[in-house]
C-alpha cells in the first residue's frame, strides 16, 4: 500500500500539531497554579488527579486527529493498492536504438527480442489487448491496443533499427502509459539493453505510478557485450531495475534467447494490478465525526463545573 499526495506542500501544516500540544499542557499548568492560588480544594483535587489528566489527554488526542484529517484532506491524499487481476492489457515497448544491433544475440538483440515478443503474444489468453511501441531517441506507436494477435505480431516484425540517435526510456513509458488509459489492469513490458542516454528515469516512474501502470522490464544483452556499427555495447541494468522496482513490477535478466523466452512466461504469471483510491471524502467524514465527538464530550462528560 502506498500513499500519494496531490498537493504535498500542505503537509507543512502538520507543524501545527506540536504547537497545539505545547499550548494544551501550558494551559493545563496555568489551571493548576490558579487552583492552588485560590485554595479551591475541590478544584485542586480535580486538577491534580489522574482523572482530569486522562480526560484532557483524550480531548487533546481528538484535536490532533482532527488537525491531521484536515491537513490530509487539503493534500488530496490517495491510497494505491495492489489487487489480484484475472487479465491484463499490455504495451510491449521494444528498444530499437542502434545498440540493439549488437551481435551477442543471433542475429542481433532486436531480432531476438522481436521473435520472443511474438511468441509471448501467442501465449497470452484469447481476448488479451496488446499494443506495441518502439523507442530510441523518440517513441513510435507501431500498433495501438488490439485483441487481434496477428496485427500485433506483424507490427513487431516490421520494427527496424532506428536511425534516430539516443535511447529515451522515459518517453517510452509515457507513450505506453497513455495508450493504456481506461484499461482495468495495465502493464508495460520494456525490452531494452538499458543503454539510456536521453530523459530521466525518475519522471517515468512518477508518470507510471500516477496512472496505476506496472512496468516490467527485461534486460537483453550480455556482460561481455556485442559488436555494433559504432563499437562494443554492453547491457546496463541499473535504469531497468529501478523502473521495475519503483512501479511494483519485476526485472528479468536475459543473456540468452532461452532466458528471454522464460522472462516473458514469468510476466504472464504476474497477476497483480495497481488501484488508486481517493480517500479525501472519507477524511472529511472522519473530521466531522471527530469534531462532533469532541464537542459532545467537552459539553457533557468532560465538562468542568464551577
Amino acid at each position: 500500500m502506498m500513499f500519494d499526495f496531490v498537493r504535498p506542500s500542505f503537509l507543512i501544516l502538520l507543524a501545527i500539531i506540536p504547537v497545539v500540544i505545547f499550548l494544551h499542557f501550558f494551559m493545563l499548568k496555568r489551571k493548576r497554579v490558579h487552583a492552588l492560588r485560590f485554595a479551591n480544594f475541590e478544584a485542586i483535587a480535580r486538577v491534580k488527579g489522574v482523572d482530569l489528566l486522562s480526560k484532557n489527554i483524550f480531548v487533546l488526542i481528538l484535536a490532533i486527529l482532527i488537525i491531521a484529517c484536515l491537513v490530509l484532506t487539503l493534500t488530496g491524499v490517495n491510497i494505491q493498492r495492489t489487487l489480484y487481476s484475472s487479465s491484463f492489457s499490455y504495451i510491449l515497448a521494444i528498444d530499437s536504438s542502434s545498440s540493439m544491433e549488437a551481435d551477442d544475440f543471433a542475429p542481433n538483440r532486436l531480432e531476438a527480442a522481436k521473435e520472443m515478443a511474438q511468441q509471448f503474444i501467442d501465449s497470452t489468453p484469447i481476448g488479451t489487448r496488446i499494443g506495441v511501441v518502439s523507442f530510441s531517441g523518440n517513441s513510435f506507436v507501431e500498433q495501438s491496443l488490439t485483441a487481434e494477435k496477428e496485427f500485433t505480431k506483424k507490427a513487431i516484425g516490421e520494427i527496424p533499427i532506428s536511425s534516430i540517435g539516443g535511447t529515451d526510456l522515459a518517453e517510452a513509458v509515457v507513450t505506453s502509459t497513455n495508450f493504456l488509459e481506461g484499461e482495468e489492469a495495465k502493464s508495460v513490458i520494456i525490452l531494452s539493453d538499458g543503454r539510456i542516454n536521453v530523459g530521466t528515469i525518475e519522471n517515468a516512474i512518477i508518470y507510471a505510478n500516477n496512472h496505476d501502470v506496472i512496468v516490467n522490464t527485461i534486460g537483453i544483452g550480455t556482460e561481455e557485450g556485442g559488436v555494433t556499427s559504432y563499437g562494443l555495447s554492453k547491457i546496463d541494468e541499473d535504469a531497468l531495475k529501478a523502473l521495475a522496482h519503483n512501479t511494483q513490477g519485476e526485472y528479468f535478466r536475459a543473456d540468452t534467447k532461452e532466458l528471454l523466452g522464460e522472462s516473458f512466461n514469468q510476466v504472464i504469471d504476474l497477476r497483480y494490478k495497481k488501484v488508486t483510491v481517493d480517500i479525501t471524502q472519507y477524511l472529511v467524514l472522519a473530521t466531522l465525526i471527530l469534531f462532533m465527538l469532541e464537542y459532545i464530550l467537552i459539553n457533557t462528560r468532560y465538562r468542568i463545573l464551577p
